[in-house]
């Protein structure tokens, strides 16, 4: 694999999510040590509470699975004139520093707990606020030696294609580019890729059953409803064509971090060995056949 070449796992492809009561929740010890055990040497953080909150606690619990920080994924209010997202931002940036972390996957959050319930109509005035506290992210992340990759994800300020062009017209921040909720946003993942790579600083790849996909975005079926139902499929199993995306990144000298990032909802504690983590070493055995013709 090309030196160049950057993967990490993500705990949501173990069930592990911010959002209440969805499933149940693997310790960060079952977590990390499968992630071990298929191969990661890096991952994202998680949702708040998964790891440590402390900085030190937060690296030292990667340190001992010897895991290296990426980031992660990270939701904050920014289309609200009355709330200010940076104090929480910046306290979480202490953590980033203190793990050696790079990449902070920022989500424009609704303010509502879930991704299914009816999300505030933006204005000119609103997406300028939008706009303004994209910039003042930037700043204080950057001044940390932080990237900012905005997420364009189901259920948030950003999500239609609409909403992508106001970020891509309106600032300079880069996108997380994820292959899912790109396609549910209504947003063509190949399209994009081919578009606008140099807008791209970080990938979630997943792949996506796509008559499951298109009930999401038809209101027949809640997202939630549509994950347990198998809609993100292990890479290369599903109907998005993961393969020219990768290669297109990979042509272009991406650098950044492919983050295998699945969201599943896990019932119930499986045996040791099996669940999510079947999920994953065929997702990762894919990428790598994928990088491999592309070297």
């Amino acid at each position: 694999m090309s030196n160049t070449v950057k993967i990490a796992a993500a705990p949501i492809s173990w069930g592990v999510c911010e959002v209440p009561d969805w499933g149940f929740q693997l310790s960060p010890e079952r977590v990390l040590t499968e992630m071990q055990e298929l191969g990661f040497d890096a991952t994202e953080f998680g949702p708040e509470g998964f790891l440590p909150d402390d900085a030190v606690g937060r690296a030292e619990t990667l340190s001992r699975h010897s895991m290296q920080a990426v980031g992660g994924f990270y939701p904050a209010i920014i289309h609200d004139p009355e709330h200010d997202p940076l104090p929480e931002l910046e306290r979480e940036l202490e953590a980033y520093v203190a793990a050696g972390a790079d990449t902070l996957v920022l989500a424009a959050a609704t303010g509502v707990d879930g991704y299914d319930a009816k999300r505030p109509e933006l204005d000119e005035a609103g997406w300028k606020t939008v706009y303004r506290n994209i910039d003042r992210i930037l700043e204080a992340a950057k001044a940390r030696g932080v990237t900012v990759s905005l997420h364009s994800h189901v259920g948030t300020m950003i999500e239609t294609q609409d909403d992508v062009d106001h970020i891509l017209n309106g600032t300079d921040v880069d996108f997380c580019f994820d292959t899912g909720h790109m396609f549910i946003g209504g947003v063509d993942p190949v399209e994009f890729v081919q578009k606008h790579t140099g807008r791209i600083s970080h990938a979630h790849l997943k792949d996506v059953a796509l008559d499951r996909a298109r009930r999401v975005q038809a209101g027949e079926q809640t997202y939630y409803d549509a994950v347990v139902d198998g809609m993100y499929q292990p890479l290369g199993q599903g109907d998005i064509d993961i393969d020219s995306i990768v290669g297109t990144l990979i042509r272009a000298g991406f650098d950044g971090w492919f983050t295998l990032e699945q969201d599943t909802v896990v019932a119930d504690e499986p045996a040791r060995g099996s669940g999510p983590i079947d999920q994953a070493r065929a997702s990762l055995n894919y990428l790598k056949q994928i990088i491999e013709e592309n070297r």
